[in-house]
């Protein structure tokens, strides 16, 4: 079963590059004793996550800091350097949100919000969804049925719960 409301996310590793290229970065730090709010998306570059998903948080970021979230991630099962170069395109990198590569879906596959569309290319990819985690608990917890749509996955639709 996925995960849901009132569940500890188990810890990952997922990468992110740094000024040396790519770097580690530990689940279990970013949550310890932190509020934040995790995005995850079918894939960088794609249609709705870079016309809708990734703004949505743009637009929201000052919101979420000032409703207490200490950090906004943005994962998706792809590799650190396809993450920071679309972080830096969208503009996300330059609006604070960490751009994640969880590139063997390892922590995607954990949570089983994993999917495969072949005709697509999108094979073990995230599912669309946004979730606020205190502590590393999930707190509020809004996927999408289908990865095309981006509406309760948005950060409007997230922040509206805090």
């Amino acid at each position: 079963m996925s995960i849901t409301v009132g569940d500890k996310l188990p810890g990952a590793t997922f990468l992110k590059m740094g000024a040396e290229g790519p770097e580690a970065v530990h689940l279990g730090d970013k949550m310890a004793g932190r509020k934040i709010v995790i995005f995850a998306v079918p894939g960088a570059f794609t249609g709705v996550c870079t016309t809708a998903h990734v703004p949505s948080f743009i637009r929201t970021k000052a919101a979420f800091d000032a409703k207490g979230v200490d950090e906004i991630l943005c994962i998706s099962v792809n590799d650190p350097f396809v993450m920071a170069a679309w972080g830096e395109s969208t503009g996300a990198t330059e609006a604070g949100i960490t751009m994640l590569a969880d590139a063997e879906s390892a922590f995607t596959s954990a949570i089983e919000m994993d999917f495969t569309a072949p005709p697509a290319g999108l094979i073990k990819r995230s599912a669309r969804y946004a979730m606020l985690v205190e502590d590393g608990v999930v707190k509020v917890l809004h996927r999408e049925e289908s990865p095309g749509t981006c509406e309760i996955s948005a950060g409007e639709s997230l922040l509206a719960e805090l």
